[in-house]
């Protein structure tokens, strides 16, 4: 791993200052946890430059050893995404429709050469306002499945993400996988950013919508908004009020701001202001919605 510590320890139960661990199974990457904190590690693309040094300081547990962590898991009822997966994975893997979003979204963080090395889990863990992947996984109802020694558990990605740069991970814990269970995986969906150009841009906006289709009227509908608000948050309100129309080429025009910007909380900074990042995610959230229901795919 480029800038890795001096310092290089593969295996073994506990964890030494300046260490590098590079585990090959789950059971010893835990044990790694449990012996004391170190700094989980897999496409450190988020990783080094929030550290902003050649090296990380104090044991580094590199995952991406673990194959128990890498590929995705496809069944009649839900989809795993390993915390090791990255970006490309997600850009090449046969996923159901309603999976669209994400692989719209991969195509867009960054370049190639990051979205080889990036993570889908570290996407989150990042816990970025403007991070492209948790708008999609909000609207796939995605649950986050976090390991230790201890034992297993799922909390749902919306409680995982508390704050700008904070997440619900306890001590000798980590995430293993991304859950999308049944009630996510139903419907067509679309992901759309808006950014001061069309590609390596963090995003002004950012919207995912999953739209269920029966007997011509929406039965089921998704939509999510991020880089507005401190973490990225699904319309609820909105989703209740288009749920049961047509889902024809007039559905975007049921989109009102007052369902929408309410549940936003955006900030002035150097790319936009407030009111404009606001207004964004509307027109966003229309565009999607219009490529849904008539087939447009720009």
């Amino acid at each position: 791993m480029p800038g890795a510590p001096s310092a290089y320890k593969v295996t073994g139960d506990l964890v030494q200052a300046n260490c590098y661990n590079r585990p090959e199974t789950m059971a010893e990457a835990l044990r790694i946890l449990a012996a004391g904190p170190a700094t989980i590690a897999a496409g450190c693309t988020d990783l080094l430059a929030a550290a902003q040094q050649r090296t990380l300081e104090g044991p580094v547990l590199d995952i991406t050893g673990v194959d128990a962590l890498r590929g995705i898991e496809v069944s009649a009822g839900s989809v795993r995404i390993g915390a090791a997966v990255t970006w490309s994975d997600v850009v090449r893997a046969d996923l159901p429709p309603a999976f669209e979003m994400l692989r719209q979204a991969a195509i867009e963080v960054g370049s190639v050469q990051i979205q080889n090395a990036a993570t889908v889990a570290g996407n989150i863990c990042n816990a970025s306002p403007a991070a492209d992947g948790v708008p999609c996984l909000l609207a796939l109802d995605a649950e986050v499945e976090l390991s230790s020694l201890t034992g297993l558990r799922r909390v749902p990605l919306s409680a995982f993400i508390t704050g700008v740069r904070q997440i619900d991970l306890r001590t000798g814990e980590m995430v293993t996988a991304l859950w999308v269970p049944p009630s996510g995986m139903s419907g067509i969906s679309r992901f759309r950013k808006l950014g001061a150009r069309r590609y390596l841009v963090i995003s002004i906006a950012m919207v995912a919508v999953r739209l269920v289709i029966e007997d011509g009227r929406v039965a089921q509908i998704a939509i999510a908004v991020g880089a507005c608000s401190a973490v990225a948050a699904r319309l609820t309100r909105l989703e209740g009020a288009l749920t049961g129309l047509p889902a024809d080429a007039a559905l975007w025009r049921a989109v009102q701001d007052d369902l929408i910007l309410p549940a936003l909380a955006p900030i002035d900074d150097i790319r936009a202001d407030g009111p404009y990042r606001a207004h964004a995610a509307a027109e966003l959230v229309r565009r999607a919605l219009r490529d849904l229901t008539t087939g447009e795919t720009q």
